[in-house]
């Protein structure tokens, strides 16, 4: 601030004609007491030592202080004392360095400028560079100040609203946190623990250089390499930089202000040492004393301090001193004199050559100018926002601690600006990005077919194996499931379309159903033209005579309908399926229980029984009732509760089948049936022992008990099978019923009416019923 007060008065042409700017320094040592104490001495009017005090008769305003403007302070916890008490003498306050958010309000320190970003951007900014590097999980360490807490919060907030990024935990530790005490070396084991402990893929660090300080020496004593991120507090600091083992405590990346070197400071500095001194300067001689047998080359390899030693003391090179310069704390303090230099010319309306208004001027007038200023200083265009902050952005910085330097080289990596642009390189992006699992065994990307999700460690997700039918591509990316008609790899990589399932003309089981199928069609339309032609012999009339058209027309009917069960099932096909099974059986079995009636009562000789077994011996009656019980059954099953197409959709393939609709008239039907042919097998058994040339009782018997046996084993498979064998199934049991009765009740009486003629004749019935009787002992009469 010297130099830059020094040049304005020096400076060719003046930028001030005929106006010298003084100044008075005060150290506040960082405290808030002693900041107080500076102010209020700096607001005197020196004309008037107790001028600052209010005057027992209350005025309106303050006296007009000889002070005009303020720079600092630095640590944004002193900034706000100091900005509300020099707000009550409307003086101008500029800080180099204090970037808390808080002083942006303006309502609470109307008179507080800045030539540092605020902590808004600083805050936006690192949050940037996580989502950039794609860290996922971050741990935040903060103070209990201005500074400190605000940006902190701040920083949890932001991260709060990005969903993909986690703050693992937040640690505020006391202002005073580098003070030597109890608590402090608690707090601070109790921080090592916690950062040694999580998964935080950056540790952000938003305290003061002496907080950090203590922080860092933690991090070097117990080997954490870590990577951290620091605020603009302690992203330049030479004294951590400095410190041995630095290099222990891991990568740092940091923000700052935009850098430049304040044009001629640097020779100002060394020329300091040519035996012109003032009290500061002094005052580090006595500390520091200048090296005197310094080799050249150790000056120009080795410039710190705490390496160059000269008995018991640190001596100091004035070559390297320049080396020491804050680009950013001194070129931030030249930009202060420079805002208010400028706002003194537009103040005092001046030129090179003059200015028009006299120097007698308030602090208020500078403020207002001040605040108007919109210039540029070198390369840097420099105005203040409505909140009296600037847009001057962060350069973002990288501590290089490579074994081939001495000393850490605090490097700019790239840039960050107001409106949210951030520059990086490229490859250092790659880099960052491509990493798989982290040191801290936290997977950030994951192989295909896994996702990032939290599982025991807080913040930490683990790849996690996507669940049957979801797929991830990969790198952490969320599972989604596939759609309903897919299901996925075994990898959960990729989708495949599910088999859809149906019985096809193409499946060998089908192919021999459908054999079995069409032989049946064709056998019972041969019995049909057989039974025709022979409808007048006794042979017919013994099977029922003209029920056994209906007999056949109703296994006909079987036959026909189990071709309904190959293709993709219709909502046609579901209905005729087992309820048009159920009608055309049952049609059979009545005729087939009629017919057995009519050979009880031609054999009953029991006078009691015969008189009411003859009057069930009405065929058209018994067909009737018997079947009419099944079709009435059937018809309010397929009008109230008809089977229909359905899907079940499993997890690879995709089945067309037919729902029965109500499980319990299933039942009834098959129930009734089954109640049909067990009857049927009674009579037939009953009648086992009459003189039946034909033995339709007993094959009556065998096709009964065949049906009974088939369905009852039909129950619990068709229950347990699932899929397209389930129908085939079905479809096998109709046949095999069919062919039961086919086979053991009507075959047999072709053979006899084709191959066996002799015996389709009364004389051959009339002497096989003579024989029966008496080999019975029973005199037969003939008629």
């Amino acid at each position: 601030m010297i130099y830059a007060i020094r040049e304005i008065n020096q400076r060719t042409p003046r930028a001030l004609p005929n106006l010298t700017l003084g100044y008075d320094i005060y150290d506040t040592c960082g405290d808030v007491n002693f900041a107080i104490r500076a102010t209020l001495q700096l607001l005197k009017n020196q004309s008037d030592p107790q001028s600052c005090v209010v005057p027992a008769t209350f005025q309106s305003a303050l006296a007009e202080p000889q002070t005009k403007a303020v720079i600092g302070e630095a640590y944004s916890e002193v900034s706000i004392a100091v900005a509300r008490v020099v707000a009550l003498s409307s003086v101008a306050q500029i800080s180099y360095y204090s970037t808390s958010e808080l002083l942006s309000r303006k309502f609470k320190f109307p008179t507080f400028l800045r030539t540092v970003s605020s902590d808004e951007y600083q805050t936006k900014a690192i949050a940037k560079l996580v989502a950039e590097f794609n860290w996922k999980t971050v741990a935040i360490v903060g103070s209990n100040d201005a500074y400190g807490k605000y940006g902190s919060d701040k920083l949890v907030d932001i991260f709060s609203n990005m969903k993909d990024v986690c703050v693992e935990f937040t640690v505020i530790l006391p202002d005073d946190f580098s003070q030597s005490h109890f608590e402090c070396h608690t707090r601070l084991a109790k921080l090592v623990s916690r950062i040694n402990e999580s998964s935080a893929e950056a540790v952000i660090v938003f305290t003061k250089e002496s907080n950090v300080a203590v922080i860092m020496k933690a991090a070097i004593k117990y080997n954490l390499n870590r990577t951290w991120i620091a605020s603009d507090a302690w992203s330049t600091s030479t004294t951590v930089s400095a410190l041995s083992g630095i290099e222990m405590a891991g990568e740092i990346f940091g923000f700052t202000s935009k850098r430049n070197d304040v044009p001629g400071f640097k020779d100002y500095v060394i020329s300091r040492f040519d035996g012109t001194t003032n009290s500061i300067l002094e005052h580090y001689f006595t500390h520091y004393p200048l090296c005197s047998n310094q080799s050249e080359a150790n000056r120009e390899s080795d410039c710190s301090l705490t390496n160059s030693q000269q008995g018991s003391k640190r001596c100091l090179d004035p070559t390297c001193l320049a080396n020491y310069i804050e680009k950013d704390l001194s070129y931030n303090i030249y930009l202060a004199v420079q805002v208010i230099v400028e706002g003194l010319r537009r103040l005092l309306k001046c030129d090179n050559h003059r200015c028009e208004r006299s120097a007698k001027f308030t602090a208020l007038e500078l403020l207002m100018e001040i605040k108007k200023v919109n210039f540029t200083v070198n390369t840097t265009h420099i105005f203040f926002d409505q909140n009296g902050d600037p847009s001057l952005g962060y350069e973002i910085v990288y501590w290089n601690m490579t074994e081939s330097k001495k000393r850490t080289h605090i490097e700019t990596i790239g840039e960050y600006w107001p409106d949210g642009k951030i520059k990086l390189p490229d490859d250092l992006v790659r880099k960052m990005r491509n990493v798989t699992v982290t040191v801290y065994n936290c997977s950030k990307t994951c192989k295909p077919g896994q996702q990032l999700k939290l599982q025991s460690k807080l913040c930490c997700d683990d790849c996690v194996p996507c669940a049957d039918g979801e797929i991830s591509a990969g790198n952490g990316k969320e599972c989604t499931r596939c759609r309903s008609e897919q299901y996925s790899s075994p990898q959960k990589d990729k989708c495949f379309n599910k088999t859809v399932e149906f019985l096809r003309w193409r499946d060998h089981f089908i192919i021999f159903l459908s054999s079995m199928e069409v032989f049946g069609i064709i056998v019972t339309i041969m019995f049909a033209i057989v039974f025709t032609i022979y409808r007048s012999t006794p042979i017919v009339k013994a099977v029922g005579g003209y029920l056994c058209f209906l007999e056949l027309f109703s296994l006909l009917a079987c036959f026909c309908l189990t071709f309904s069960y190959v293709g993709k099932p219709t909502t046609a096909s579901c209905m005729v399926r087992l309820p048009l099974f159920g009608i055309a059986f049952s049609l059979c079995i009545s005729c087939i229980l009629a017919n057995l009636l009519q050979i009880l009562v031609g054999f009953n000789f029991d006078l009691k029984l015969g008189s009411w077994i003859k009057k069930l011996n009405k065929p058209i009656a018994v067909v009737t009732i018997v079947f009419g019980i099944q079709l009435a059954l059937c018809v309010s099953w397929l009008c109230f509760y008809p089977p229909r197409p359905c899907r079940v959709v499993s997890s690879r393939t995709i089945l067309h089948q037919c729902e029965i609709g109500s499980t319990a008239l299933l039942i009834a039907m098959l129930g009734y049936n089954g109640l049909l042919a067990l009857i049927c097998f009674l009579f037939a058994f009953k009648g086992r022992q009459l003189p039946d040339l034909y033995k339709n009782a007993r094959l009556i018997s065998i096709s009964m008990l065949l049906f009974l046996i088939v369905w009852l084993f039909f129950i619990p498979i068709h229950l347990k099978l699932v899929g397209k064998d389930k129908q085939a199934i079905e479809c096998a049991a109709i046949l095999i019923s069919s062919y039961s009765i086919l086979g053991c009740h009507l075959a047999p009486k072709c053979h006899i009416m084709v191959f066996r003629k002799e015996l389709n004749n009364e004389n051959a019935i009339t002497a096989y019923i003579k024989k029966h009787y008496e080999q019975r002992g029973m005199t037969v009469v003939k008629s």
